[in-house]
């Protein structure tokens, strides 16, 4: 399947460059996606995320070369990327367990990351209730924080935000700004290739609040995904869409946010929506 393939060849790429500058956006780009949806899809097909896997690529060779020759450390750890001995030193001793200079005098067991290949699995089927909506571009108003090009480094972040949105009254002056059809709070991760990251917690508003910054969601065709249950239930909702329903729609992502629409924002008993920025693939 094409989606597969291109996912492998962007595979091949990492490879090639795991001894120089890793390209996310070329990732991307393999992939007919930007970085950041890359790296989501990266994450759920995977298990892991994009930069441990390459972390671990990393630490399974450099293994291979402080057994097979006479390269310094400091050398080896410069191959892959680490201008600071600690840091190679740390990041080598939380994958294998052991330090470099002990695998360089040999007799010590190492561990082994091989590369991944992605192929379609057959699962349980277990239907998904989603429409596809053409939208017209919107505003928002909200607070938003700057996302890290590294989607991992972005975890704490935006729950972080949410609790100070809460417990700092933001959450309720927004609910009460709402005035538009698409009624919910939004989370809203505007990630494209073209301008700075950035996670907003919004609403759908034509109100003007100096408090608040305005953001526009371009005009797209949107896959829209329902679901209720806990904040977990959400991630595991997108999981599945990636994993399941976007290698065999017909679809690919296209070059527009990713939104949650919490309808209830309950986070024991939550209604939700899942937005997913959608373009036919061309045949």
């Amino acid at each position: 399947m094409e989606w597969i393939e291109q996912l492998n060849q962007s595979i091949n790429y990492l490879e090639e460059h795991l001894t120089s500058e890793i390209d996310y956006g070329r990732l991307g780009q393999i992939a007919c996606c930007s970085a950041y949806h890359y790296q989501r899809m990266f994450t759920y097909m995977a298990g892991i995320t994009l930069a441990e896997y390459i972390r671990r690529r990393k630490m399974s060779l450099a293994a291979v070369d402080l057994q097979g020759g006479d390269e310094k450390i400091i050398d080896i750890a410069e191959k892959y990327g680490y201008h600071s001995p600690t840091a190679f030193n740390r990041a080598f001793q939380a994958f294998h367990g052991i330090a470099p200079s002990a695998v360089k005098n040999g007799g010590v067991s190492v561990k082994s990351f091989s590369p991944i290949v992605f192929r379609i699995a057959v699962k349980g089927a277990s239907e998904m209730n989603y429409r596809i909506e053409t939208k017209d571009a919107f505003r928002m108003i909200g607070v938003s924080a700057p996302l890290h090009q590294e989607i991992e480094k972005n975890f704490s972040i935006v729950p972080q935000m949410w609790q100070n949105a809460v417990a700092n009254g933001t959450i309720q002056k927004l609910a009460g700004m709402m005035d538009t059809p698409i009624k919910g709070l939004l989370g809203v991760s505007a990630c494209n290739d073209e301008e700075e990251w950035k996670y907003f917690i919004a609403v759908s508003s034509t109100q003007v609040n100096g408090e608040f910054e305005e953001y526009i969601v371009p005009a797209s065709t949107w896959a829209i995904f329902s679901g209720s249950g806990t904040n977990q239930s959400i991630q595991e909702l997108e999981q599945r869409i990636v994993t399941e329903w976007l290698p065999t729609s017909g679809y690919e992502y296209a070059n527009a946010p990713d939104i949650e629409v919490y309808l209830n924002p309950d986070p024991q008993n939550a209604q939700y929506e899942v937005w997913i920025p959608v373009t036919k693939k061309q045949a």
